[in-house]
């Protein structure tokens, strides 16, 4: 399941460094958008990248409308990568709707983040927080 779920989002691991962290990108775009700072953080981070489920580069068959209704299944799928990994704790920076994916992972799992960068992020989306129909 790790594998299957690590091959499904493109799951990348870069860098040499004791302290991890998550580069997590926006709508519209995919991991590649961090390549040009990564020269800077690899030495002293283990670097994790993904890309949403929704990017170009994964299989539209892992995509399900239904569930991907609310940024709860973004929010599972960012903590089933981190659990495959074994990540006990790291800093995470998100850009755009993956900054709210971030703060939800956070709220669930506040043990895991020890501090979160947010690049362009959105409070508001048309995709709903939770099941409660929330905007």
């Amino acid at each position: 399941m790790a594998n299957t779920l690590l091959e499904a989002f493109n799951v990348r691991v870069v860098g040499s460094g004791d302290r991890i962290l998550v580069l997590a990108h926006g709508f519209g775009t995919d991991q590649s958008v961090w390549q040009r700072i990564l020269p800077f953080f690899t030495p002293n981070y283990r670097i994790i990248l993904y890309d949403l489920v929704c990017a170009g580069s994964v299989n539209p068959d892992y995509f399900d409308s239904t569930r991907y209704d609310t940024l709860d299944a973004f929010v599972d799928d960012l903590l089933n990568i981190l659990k495959a990994l074994g990540v006990h704790r790291c800093a995470y920076v998100g850009h755009s709707v993956s900054a709210m994916i971030g703060i939800l992972a956070s709220i669930r799992c506040p043990q895991l983040f020890s501090k979160l960068i947010l690049i362009g992020a959105s409070p508001r989306s048309r995709i709903r927080p939770n099941n409660k129909g929330l905007n």
